[in-house]
């Protein structure tokens, strides 16, 4: 058995390589590059290709950036377009590295694909293996991975599911290893400088202004386009109330913001669209512990499959979830029971 490793040059896909390598295993180091090529991608290659041969380990620097522009990146712009605030990052993840990129690894002989991500696979009675948040509960992403199916994911290593990033970095030293990319970015990977309206201006002509409405269809301003605001947004409004507004949703074929006070924030449920079942719901608790951004603690909700939609039913006070953003549904204990796309707030 063969194990790609999808080494991206940051330090936890080559702590990765370097654990499956010490346990015995036949690894590969595979690079995708989704960006287009430049001076960047050629300082990552030559790092990664000196790591691998510190391993001896063989390496393959692949050139997917027109595949991720195809299923990342324009459907990013495209979700803009329709009122979305979209998560690049967790479509990311069944489109191009466990898909495109694991496809491509297994053409060069590969069997299973390992990652960085901080997240475990456990056997759970009655139902096999399933994915569970990792143990560094502050870097844990197990919310990223909730739109792969269970099938594929069963087919990957995650050696840092028991690791804490806090010692990524010491242990690589140990090995006499430096990851090109020493620095970690918090940013969509593919939006310079963070600044997702300039990018998206450049990419496509974005929907133009329209006015900003109350939930009764008061007029109280205007908005200078949908894709410009989200969910649950105080900030930036323009708009002088007697009271502080907050968008409360977006009227795409009537390109009209809703916005209202905060006590109308405060939804009562969502519903989520692109289901991913990790399991089947009859296995489900009654009440499970739903989550709606990345940095969010889960809460506990009730949820129902309907027309293949799932249907959130709040049991407590609840941030009000974007559209376009992923729920992803736990037990209790962390296991990872499915997602979707959120289409809208109840």
């Amino acid at each position: 058995m063969t194990i790609a490793v999808a080494v991206s040059g940051g330090m936890d896909s080559l702590l990765s390589l370097v654990l499956l390598k010490e346990q015995g295993h036949d690894v590969m180091a595979v690079h995708g590059h989704f960006l287009p090529p430049g001076p960047d991608w050629k300082r990552v290659v030559d790092g990664l290709t000196q790591n691998c041969k510190i391993l001896g380990v063989p390496f393959h620097a692949l050139d997917l950036h027109a595949e991720f522009d195809k299923r990342v990146v324009s459907p990013f712009v495209g979700d803009y377009q329709t009122g979305l605030t979209p998560n690049p990052c967790a479509m990311c993840n069944p489109r191009m590295k466990f898909g495109v990129l694991f496809e491509a690894a297994k053409k060069l002989g590969a069997d299973r694909i390992a990652t960085g991500h901080y997240v475990r696979l456990e056997e759970r009675d009655g139902v096999g293996t399933m994915l569970v948040r990792g143990a560094d509960a502050s870097k844990d992403q197990s919310y990223f991975l909730s739109l792969v199916p269970i099938e594929t994911l069963r087919l990957a290593f995650f050696p840092l599911g028991e690791t804490y990033k806090k010692d990524v970095l010491s242990i690589l030293s140990d090995h006499g290893l430096e990851p090109p990319l020493s620095t970690e970015s918090q940013e969509i990977c593919f939006v310079p400088e963070d600044d997702y309206q300039s990018f998206l201006t450049s990419r496509e002509a974005m929907p133009g202004g329209g006015p900003a409405v109350l939930s009764d269809g008061t007029v109280v301003g205007r908005h200078k386009g949908l894709w410009r605001h989200t969910q649950g947004q105080r900030r930036g409004l323009g708009i002088a109330w007697t009271e502080a507004l907050y968008v409360l949703d977006k009227n795409v074929s009537e390109n009209t913001l809703v916005v209202g006070t905060k006590s109308e924030l405060e939804p009562s449920g969502c519903v989520a669209g692109q289901v991913n079942l990790m399991v089947g719901m009859e296995l489900w608790p009654e009440v499970v512990s739903l989550q709606t951004r990345y940095r969010q603690k889960a809460k506990p909700s009730r949820v129902e499959l309907v027309a293949g939609k799932l249907v959130f039913h709040f049991i407590e006070p609840y941030v009000r979830p974007t559209p376009g953003q992923v729920a992803t549904v736990y037990t209790e204990d962390g296991v990872v029971l499915g997602g979707g796309v959120i289409e809208r707030a109840l």
